[in-house]
């Protein structure tokens, strides 16, 4: 997605370069290290904020940690949102971080709808021309953000995450593994009902 909208959705004209730009992991979980792998790959310079993950574990990796939400929003071009939806998080990127990015930059959500305050989404996209989102959770209003901001904004479909063959090998393969691992050892690692 990143490098669909850095393009401009592949349509004629000039895009602009990955390379040397900074990207910013919001919550950096599984999801959100791998995503920082492959922007390392592409040459970019990655940041990470995630509250509940020691300073120290991102900075092994080679990640430069902001120290507030508001540092990684303002400081990256593109931004990689990887945030749960809970009452905390609900509504919580919007206006207010959204117009505080650099010139140009793009926010990716690959997390969730629900983590979006539409109307920011849209009053930061009237407002900063310069501005691009991309989702693959298509948001309530996507016939209105793609009708004023046509080549600024795209949606997938349908929820795209772990869309491979492969993803479904790998998923099913992990609950056979904690299957056993429960039965054999009584492990509860990934337990959700307790």
């Amino acid at each position: 997605m990143m490098i669909y909208m850095a393009r401009n959705l592949f349509q004629p004209g000039t895009g602009t370069e990955i390379a040397g730009k900074k990207l910013g992991i919001h919550a950096y979980g599984n999801v959100g290290k791998l995503v920082a792998k492959y922007g390392k790959g592409f040459g970019m310079d990655v940041y990470a904020f995630d509250p509940f993950v020691d300073k120290g574990v991102m900075e092994k990796d080679g990640i430069k940690v902001a120290n507030s939400i508001e540092e990684l929003y303002a400081s990256c071009h593109y931004v990689s949102l990887h945030i749960p939806a809970n009452e905390k998080t609900k509504k919580s990127i919007g206006y207010e971080l959204l117009s505080k990015m650099p010139k140009g930059a793009t926010l990716i959500n690959t997390a969730r709808k629900e983590v979006i305050d539409e109307d920011g989404l849209k009053k930061v996209l009237a407002e900063r021309t310069d501005l691009k989102y991309a989702t693959d959770i298509m948001p309530d209003c996507y016939a209105e953000l793609i009708e004023k901001f046509a080549g600024r904004v795209f949606a997938t479909p349908k929820k795209m995450g772990a869309e491979t063959s492969e993803a479904n090998i790998n998923a099913g393969l992990a609950a056979a593994r904690q299957i056993v691992a429960f039965i054999k050892n009584g492990d509860k690692t990934f337990q959700v009902n307790k």
